[in-house]
């Protein structure tokens, strides 16, 4: 009998049987599908096989989640770890099939550990323009008895061409400010509020700000390795415009497309595995009620644990 969750619990697990209505509302597609079809919809199948079959040039921005060169159960659907040159090969395979579906001012972001970071940055090099590599931290997991516990992944930031968006001023980071200096008195580069000192920083690329979604969080699904909304938020806001085309090879349980909703974009994520799709049409379901990211109020992101100052009353500058 499967234990029942405490009522703080919000994790999304529903079940095939349970989420039918949801998954009504992914699509397949054939070829010669058109951008109206595929726009603000979860598509269920193998992004191997879809992506030939949608609109070129679609796609202001590609961000791309693949599974990691490591063994996971994804409920029922196995990857299985390969040597580094099978994943570059598998790499190359669904990027290549990507490319085409992107405008020639789109940018990519690929999320990778360390282990197969290098794979990735190798293949990416051959078609892209590498912009940056970001590092973000994972303030959860277990730790180990003979190596450093894996706390950090990377994000490979790369864009078709030299023209691409990016809006820095839509991704600083509100940090508090523990010695605060003062020109004539008043605040030089930083600002009092009720709640404290702050300072909105332009953002580097290692990111200590992000919380893995947890079980009281209306955003957490029990999908084994879930991006939290704010990660993606930020990729977003900083290389797409409101209205542009958001795209998600392998959606999972839906972040990107729920980020992009909740951001103003439009959206389209293929996701081979139907509980993982019934999922993100809950998630996008909630975002209409609730557009809140964790994370990120007033147009601006802020440390992590600072959720109480947030509701204090942040002002934007």
């Amino acid at each position: 009998m499967p234990k029942e969750k405490s009522g703080r619990n919000k994790t999304i697990d529903l079940s095939v049987e349970e989420g039918q209505e949801y998954l009504k509302r992914c699509i397949t597609v054939c070829r010669d599908t058109s951008l109206e079809q595929i726009c603000n919809k979860t598509i269920l199948g193998d992004c191997m096989d879809v992506m030939p079959l949608l609109p070129q040039g679609f796609a202001d921005l590609l961000i791309a989640d693949p599974p990691y060169n490591l063994d996971k159960d994804f409920h029922g659907k196995r990857f299985r770890k390969t040597s580094d040159w099978a994943y570059m090969d598998y790499t190359e395979a669904w990027l290549t099939k990507a490319l085409p579906l992107l405008k020639p001012n789109a940018s990519v972001y690929v999320c990778c550990d360390w282990q197969s970071s290098t794979a990735i940055e190798s293949v990416l090099k051959k078609y892209l323009i590498i912009q940056n590599r970001i590092t973000w931290q994972r303030e959860k997991g277990r730790g180990a008895k003979n190596n450093w516990k894996n706390g950090m992944e990377d994000i490979w930031f790369a864009t078709v061409s030299k023209a691409y968006t990016f809006h820095v001023e839509d991704v600083k980071l509100r940090r508090r400010v523990v010695a605060p200096y003062r020109a004539e008195g008043k605040p030089k580069d930083w600002e009092e509020t009720a709640s404290g000192n702050f300072r909105n920083t332009y953002p580097s690329n290692f990111w200590d700000d992000i919380s893995i979604p947890y079980w009281s969080m209306a955003e957490n699904t029990a999908h084994p390795t879930q991006k939290p909304e704010k990660l993606l938020a930020k990729l977003i806001l900083a290389s797409s415009n409101p209205q542009d085309m958001v795209f998600d090879p392998f959606l999972g349980s839906g972040s990107a497309s729920v980020a992009a909703k909740k951001l103003g974009r439009r959206y389209a994520g293929i996701e081979i595995n139907a509980q993982y799709c019934i999922w993100a049409e809950k998630r996008l379901e909630m975002a209409e009620a609730d557009p809140s990211i964790q994370g990120y109020a007033d147009g601006i992101f802020w440390e992590r644990n600072t959720a109480s100052l947030q509701k204090a009353g942040s002002s934007s500058p």
